[in-house]
């Protein structure tokens, strides 16, 4: 039950096989709260986006794409990291209108060299910052989807895009500074 398995099973599933998706989720399941627990580790257990919360509502959409042709483990992983970057600023969104700016609870955005604590209209900066640098290089932005969202290490995040090591080492680099620089100004 490897990853061999689980790419004929996503693949089975993009071709229609609905029947497949109780087999998948055993599969998936255990990398996807490993990912979630990453994004959330230091967040407070009483709000309602928790791990499971999030690596659920993740799986949920990730099963409903029936267009995207899956190349294998990897992919789904990096594609993982997009939905869970997308569900944490809706989560941020919502927050952020519900206290209109005021005390917002922090979500821990990891990074290789530690963990950065943030709170959430900083995700939504980041997110902003993100739209901007897919302008200018969308591979850095999946970099940064793999690595910060999805908690992706440098070689699952190269297989997850199909590039190699150094350029992910190097996208990740300049992407942070890019980041770095926009946040700060």
């Amino acid at each position: 039950m490897g990853k061999a398995q689980i790419t004929k099973l996503l693949q089975d599933h993009a071709s229609g096989n609905r029947n497949v998706l109780d087999e998948l989720m055993p599969l998936v399941y255990e990398k996807m709260q490993q990912m979630a627990r990453f994004r959330l580790f230091g967040e407070s257990n009483d709000h309602i986006l928790n791990t499971n919360a999030l690596v659920h509502e993740a799986y949920l959409k990730l099963v409903d794409f029936d267009r995207i042709e899956w190349q294998n483990r990897d992919h789904f992983f990096g594609i993982a990291s997009q939905v869970m970057r997308n569900i944490l600023v809706d989560y941020a969104e919502k927050q952020n209108a519900q206290k209109r700016g005021g005390d917002l609870q922090k979500v821990t955005l990891g990074e290789k060299d530690g963990s950065k604590e943030v709170n959430l209209i900083d995700i939504i900066s980041i997110h902003q910052a993100l739209e901007r640098l897919e302008k200018i290089d969308e591979r850095q932005v999946r970099v940064v989807e793999c690595r910060f969202f999805g908690g992706l290490t440098i070689k699952e995040t190269s297989k997850a895009l199909d590039i190699s090591i150094p350029t992910v080492n190097r996208d990740w680099k300049m992407a942070r500074a890019w980041l770095n620089r926009e946040l700060s100004s």
